[in-house]
This record gives C-alpha cells, structure tokens and sequence, in this order.
C-alpha cells in the first residue's frame, strides 16, 4: 500500500482500512469499476450521447478506466463570493487557471460556473470534460438570503461543448419545491440533448441544527440522495457523513417530522464513518447513480482529511471526490500535489470495498 496514504491517515489506518459493513454488504451494491458504464448505466433510459459522455468523464484523467472520478470544482467565486474564495491565491480570478489545475491535476473533469467555462472554452471543452453548474446561491442580496437560482439555460451549457451540468438543491428549505421542479426540468432537458447530469443534494434548514449539526446525518443526506436520484441525476454529489439520527431527534418533543424506521440505525448503520457513508450510497439506487463526497473547506489539515474522505468513499462503495477549495487555495504545485493524492486511493489495488 502506498506509504503515504498510511502516514496521513495515522492512528485511524486500521479502523479505516481493515472496517468490514455488516448492515449493508458491498455484495448488494452496483460497485464502481472499469465496465461501470456499461454493466449499470447501459440498463437505464439515458440516451447514447448521455452514455458517450459519461463515459468520457470517466475515460479522462488519471482515474481513467478506473470507474471513479476526481473532480475539480470551482463554483465558489458565486457561492462563496470571489474575494473571499481567491483572496489567498488571486490568480484563481483568471479561469485559464482554474481549468488548467484541473487538466494538470489529472481530473476526469472541471465543474464551473457558465461565466468561468465559457471565458476559456474553446481553448479546453475539447481537453477536459466541462461540468457546468447551472444555478447558484448568491451573496449579494442585503440581507444575505440562501437560495439556489439558475444562471443560465442548458441550451448555453450544450453550446459550450460541456459533457454534464450540475446544479444544486438546497432540500428541506423553504424553496426546496420550486428548486426541484426547476432542476428537475432542467435534467430532463439536459439529457435529451445528451449531458450527463450531477446534483449537489445539500441540506438547508435552521431547525437541523439542534443538539449536533444533521445538515451532515447519514440519514437525511442519506434521503436527499434519493430524492436526487429520483429526479434521473447521473451523479451525487454530498457532503461526508458526520453523524445520524436526523430524523430521531427532530421527532423529539411531540414533532412529527418526515418518516423513518428505526432499521436504519440498529440494522443498516453504525457509528463507523464508513458505516454511514454506505447508507448514502444505498440511497442512490444501491450504487447505480454515483456518489461523490465533497472536500469541504480548506485548513490545517488538508492532505490528511483529503485522504481520509477519499477511503471512506471509496470503501463505502463510492465513486470519487469532488475537492476544490483544498487545492485551489494553495500554491498550484501543491494543488495538484493534493489531487493526486486523492487521485493514488482510487488507484491504490490494496484499498478495496469494505
């Protein structure tokens, strides 16, 4: 095993990479592999172009052939707000740079905003898949508002030569229904045209936060996967598990939230990281759609937690990472240093399905 991958994981090497599910066993899923395409998406209802393209997202970077993906995304000039997201490496300002950390780093693809992709398409849409991130929340509104609206058409993204739009939908607020309708629309759309599809199934809503954050539960992110299946995404994207028992403890108090069993935490999950990431890959269709774990913010421990996400998803029966600000917010050698590290879990033989 690569004996880096092992010195950033320290003291949790051996939870981590000898953990074996019991609740849901890897033989129950559609694992990620070279003939994934083929094997689990070839039996669905996407067309031949939607095939094509997501088998060259697949058929790119050093992950190529692989059936996971490492993913470059930088959607956070809008989400984040420029300044606060380049501040620390100005040269981000300028696309040209963003893509090329992606074509570099050995990316199966760049997810961006159209302003962002569209500034350099005709330099890179032929080079790297384009994932184009269709809607956005915006931080400009006084007081800050969050809602996810659309920036663009689908028809602009196609134009562009992109393979795959990604958009995003904040479930469980307040503008949860109208976003759904929208996205879902929007997918319909953008397979019809023959690009894949890629949601960010996030959580939004104050009253999740109560004794622990369950914005980041197994069981309701696990939920919101589904729904995000439900509406034909080709991939999930989702934020790695933190806890469970979402739907427990917002039931407290004579509450009457949503609907669970309680299965779900003494049969199909434990407390184990790798555990509750299984639940979320069991929500999307046991595997058919893919599930990848985002990389969350930047901070004194980038390299270690890049590769302690990678090998949970991974075990769990991921399909890969999508990490931006970890790379992006660091000298570009360093960047790619970190992608690839993510980038040597997927291709490490002794790291396997758990």
């Amino acid at each position: 095993m690569n004996s880096e991958i092992l010195e950033l994981l320290g003291d949790d090497a051996a939870s981590l990479l000898d953990h074996q599910c019991a609740g849901i066993g890897a033989d129950r899923l559609n694992a990620p592999g070279p003939d994934f395409i083929d094997r689990v998406v070839a039996q669905s209802d996407r067309n031949n172009r939607v095939l094509g393209n997501l088998q060259w997202l697949f058929g790119t970077g050093r992950l190529a052939g692989t059936g996971h993906v490492s993913i470059l995304p930088v959607d956070q000039g809008i989400e984040h707000a420029a300044g606060a997201s380049f501040a620390r490496n100005p040269d981000y300002f300028d696309p040209a740079n963003i893509v090329e950390l992606a074509v570099e780093g050995g990316c199966n693809a760049v997810a961006s905003t159209f302003g962002v992709l569209g500034a350099v398409s005709r330099r890179f849409a032929h080079r790297i898949p384009f994932i184009v991130k269709i809607n956005h929340n915006e931080l400009l509104t006084y007081p800050n508002r969050f809602d996810q609206i659309m920036f663009g058409t689908v028809q602009q993204a196609y134009d562009m030569g992109a393979a795959a739009v990604g958009a995003t939908i904040y479930f469980g607020s307040d503008e949860s229904g109208r976003q759904i309708i929208e996205t879902a629309e929007a997918f319909a759309y953008a397979h019809e045209l023959g690009m894949a599809t890629i949601l960010w199934c996030y959580l939004r809503n104050a009253a999740f936060k109560k004794d622990e954050d369950y914005h980041v539960s197994a069981d309701l992110t696990g939920q919101a996967n589904h729904l995000g299946v439900t509406i034909q995404a080709d991939v999930i994207k989702q934020k790695l598990p933190e806890n469970n028992g979402g739907y427990v403890a917002l039931n407290e108090g004579g509450v009457k939230f949503g609907r669970f069993d309680q299965r779900i935490y003494d049969e199909l999950t434990s407390d184990h990281p790798i555990d509750l990431c299984r639940y979320q890959v069991a929500n999307c269709y046991m595997g058919r759609a893919g599930l990848i774990n985002s990389g969350g913010a930047s901070g004194d421990n980038d390299f270690a937690d890049a590769v302690r996400t990678a090998v949970i998803n991974k075990r769990a029966g991921g399909t890969g990472l999508i990490s931006g600000r970890k790379a992006f917010q660091r000298p570009r050698e360093d960047g790619i240093r970190l992608l690839n590290l993510i980038q040597d879990v997927y291709l490490d033989p002794d790291i396997g399905l758990a």
